[in-house]
């Protein structure tokens, strides 16, 4: 067999290799992937819900002396954040009695520089692993009245109709 013979068979045999492994990484991570067991609609004790104190989450606020408190759990990575940073604004402007803290798991300083490059200036920024304040993603918006019980909640990057009910909530006026 001649030099470019070898050459051929080789390169062949090469790319019959190259893609019974390209065939075997599909079949794994299609055909044999293990379906996703945890159904969205079941709460783990660990998350926080509607109703629900948020004790020891949030060391340090005040919640009595807040009365009402906006926590915005965002993440500067998050471009469902990015695309809510003018409702982030407008909600900082709207006037409302109600303290807000923004909560990352980026540090404080980033976590400034990202609100304020928006426009959105909040009253507290602190530094939080999501996974320990009990919230799964971003964004979330809790409100938390004086007792630290969740009063109302918004997850995701929320339509108009939400962001109107946001602000409604916000502009109520509590005894």
């Amino acid at each position: 067999m001649s030099l470019a013979g070898k050459i051929e068979t080789t390169a062949n045999a090469s790319t019959i290799v190259v893609a019974v492994l390209i065939c075997a990484v599909l079949f794994r991570t299609y055909v044999l992937a293990k379906p996703n067991l945890r159904q969205p609609n079941i709460v783990s004790a660990s998350e926080i819900v509607q109703g629900k104190k948020v004790d020891g989450r949030l060391v340090g606020v005040d919640w009595a002396k807040n009365h009402r408190t906006l926590v915005l759990v965002i993440s500067t990575y998050c471009h469902f954040c990015k695309d809510s940073v003018p409702f982030y604004h407008t909600l900082t402007n709207a006037g409302a009695d109600v303290k807000i803290v923004a909560v990352l798991p980026q540090s404080v300083a980033e976590g400034q520089q990202y609100l304020s490059s928006g426009g959105v200036h909040v009253d507290e920024v602190r530094q939080v692993a999501l996974t320990s304040l009990g919230v799964t993603g971003t964004p979330t918006l809790m409100l938390v009245n004086d007792a630290g019980v969740v009063t109302d909640m918004w997850v995701g990057k929320l339509q108009p109709d939400q962001e109107t009910k946001v602000l409604a909530a916000l502009e109520k006026k509590t005894i």
